[in-house]
């Protein structure tokens, strides 16, 4: 077995990171996507745009932990609760890119995804100073794009997840 195979078998036997995901939907039914600043699970030179996200803190629940996330990177706290998907979504990280960060105790993410409607004004969104600059950014820049655009703007290795989460939150634009 070479090195790389030995590496990625063991990486088979870590777990998931347990994360949440958020879609935030505006009134016109367009979703929040912002452009990451780079993290441990991005390839190098490739800032992807992507949903809010993030990590389940120790005894958090998932819907707990979806508000604080949102908070966390958009400023956002007015959302009121769609839907939440009714399982959890996984991605492994690649082999290229794994190793770095979290990603050294973790194979991947696995997700529990929840839709909001953002009920309040555009100026709520500060993605540069998120929580009053209580939290470094996570975003460079952001939109509202279409849901069927999602799974096209992720990297390869999420796209599964994104492709998943539209199916599940389809009906709150058709």
């Amino acid at each position: 077995m070479s090195s790389a195979e030995e590496s990625k078998s063991g990486r088979s036997k870590l777990p998931y990171r347990p994360c949440v995901g958020m879609m935030l939907l505006n009134r016109d039914g367009l979703v929040f996507v912002g452009r990451r600043s780079g993290g441990p699970e991005d390839p190098p030179g490739l800032f992807e745009w992507q949903m809010p996200q993030g990590g389940i803190d120790e005894g958090e629940a998932p819907l707990d932990a979806a508000r604080r996330e949102l908070l966390e990177e958009t400023n956002v706290a007015s959302a009121e609760l769609l839907a939440e998907a009714p399982r959890w979504f996984s991605y492994d990280i690649p082999d290229d890119i794994a190793g770095k960060g979290w990603t050294r105790r973790y194979r991947g993410q696995t997700q529990k995804w929840f839709a909001f409607r953002f009920t309040g004004a555009e100026s709520e969104i500060d993605i540069l100073s998120p929580g009053g600059g209580a939290h470094k950014p996570e975003f460079q820049a952001w939109r509202w794009i279409g849901m069927t655009e999602l799974p096209g703007l992720i990297v390869p290795f999420k796209r599964g997840v994104y492709e998943d989460v539209v199916a599940t939150f389809r009906h709150l634009v058709d």
